[in-house]
Formats: C-alpha cells, structure tokens, sequence
C-alpha cells in the first residue's frame, strides 16, 4: 500500500477542492491505489506531480474519483412510483411550473429521462430541470447528450453546472431534489450535512428521491417524513 495518505488527500483537496475525508477512506483509497498503479507510478507525491503536468492524467483522476455510474431509468419500479404518485402529487400541490434539482447527475442520463417522464403531464416549456456534478467531463459529455432533432426540446430544458455537494451552495426553492447512488460513498457525518442541506433547500412538501442502495435511517432528524422506499418528504 502508498505511504502518506494522510498529505495525498491535503493535496488532491489544494488541487480539485473534493475533500477526500468526507468518503469513506478503506474503499476509496483501494479504487485510488488502483489507479496510481494503472499509470505505474510508485508513491503519492509523484502521482500528484503527474496530475499537476498532465492535464488528460488529471482529467481522468476527478472523472476516477467522481464515481460516475449512470444508465437511463435505472430501477424502473421506482420510476413509475415517481411518474404515477410523486409527480401528481406536486403538481397538484404547486402547478405545472416545478423546480427539479438533479444532484450529481453523471453523464446525463437521469435529467433527461426526469425531462421525458415529466413531459407526459406536463408541457415541455414549463419543465426546468437544474442538472448538477463535481466532474466537468461528465457535464461535457451530458450536454452533448440525446442528439437527434427530436430530443433538442428535452435538451433545453436542462440547465447542467458544475457542483460540489460538500462545499458550494445549494439551489433554493427546491419541489424535487433526485440524488441517487453517490451519497453511499460518503461518511456518516458527510451523508447528514448533505440531507440536512437538501431539506433546507426544499419547499415545505418537497420530495427527496434517493437511490436504491441508500437509505436514510434518522430522516425525522433531518425533517423528513418517509412517503415510499426511496422518497421522503419534507414536514
């Protein structure tokens, strides 16, 4: 195993601003290490030194890192929960003009199906969907999604930015907020401030859609009443 983790991670947060201590350090380091030795190099400090000259070799650190895991309408009994309960029941509660947050979205696969999904009750121009990430590759590749004439509408109705869960500030006003198989690869304390955040930036009723490997145990906590499975509300 590398020595000096403790400096590596100081380092990859003066160099990316991802803070290293917020994951979950056995199974990160393990897929890091894995990486390093990919590019046959021997210690920390000399990775760090290549990811500073090589900007490809930094690229494909972050994009390493960021866990980027995405396919469209994943767990599909859960999408037809969100399309036959959950978006009647925010509609009826705050109109056709619903303000959508897709947290750590990867390569844009899941703002474009919420799009699509969306647009069976709704008209398109009314549907925003706000699609954030901490990877800018990713965000790249997700902007030049769906490409054929049909799909340009579906398009602009997602605004994609980069965004680190851990640091930047969060939208506001929030009906639903889809964040799905990321939070799992943080640490406890991480995980709370994360869904303490997102009921804060919720309307009151507003709908927190989770991934089918989480679940949040102290949700009344954090002001949340379960609604389904993978869906809680904000009280």
């Amino acid at each position: 195993m590398l020595d000096n983790y403790e400096k590596f991670k100081k380092d990859v947060y003066a160099l990316t601003k991802i803070d290293l201590n917020c994951y979950k350090e056995k199974q990160m380091r393990r897929r890091i290490d894995t990486l390093i030795n990919k590019n046959g190099i021997t210690s920390y400090d000399a990775y760090v030194d290549l990811i500073k000259k090589d900007k490809e070799k930094f690229e494909q650190f972050v994009n390493f890192l960021t866990i980027n895991v995405s396919e469209f309408y994943r767990n599909p009994e859960q999408w037809k929960i969100l399309e036959g309960e959950v978006f009647p029941k925010l509609i009826k509660t705050y109109g056709k003009n619903l303000k959508v947050w897709s947290a750590a979205c990867s390569t844009g696969d899941e703002p474009y199906s919420l799009v699509m999904a969306l647009s069976r009750q709704i008209p398109l121009a009314n549907i925003k969907v706000i699609a954030t990430d901490i990877d800018k590759q990713v965000l790249d590749k997700a902007r030049m999604g769906l490409y054929n004439e049909k799909s340009i509408a579906i398009k602009r109705r997602v605004e994609f930015k980069e965004h680190n869960l851990l640091k930047d500030p969060y939208p506001t006003g929030c009906n639903l907020i889809v964040c799905r198989n990321v939070v799992i690869y943080f640490t406890e304390e991480a995980k709370d401030e994360i869904y303490k955040k997102f009921n804060q930036c919720m309307t009151k009723g507003g709908v927190l859609f989770i991934g089918s490997t989480e679940q949040i145990m102290n949700y009344k906590e954090l002001g949340f009443v379960r609604d389904k499975s993978f869906f809680f509300e904000k009280e």
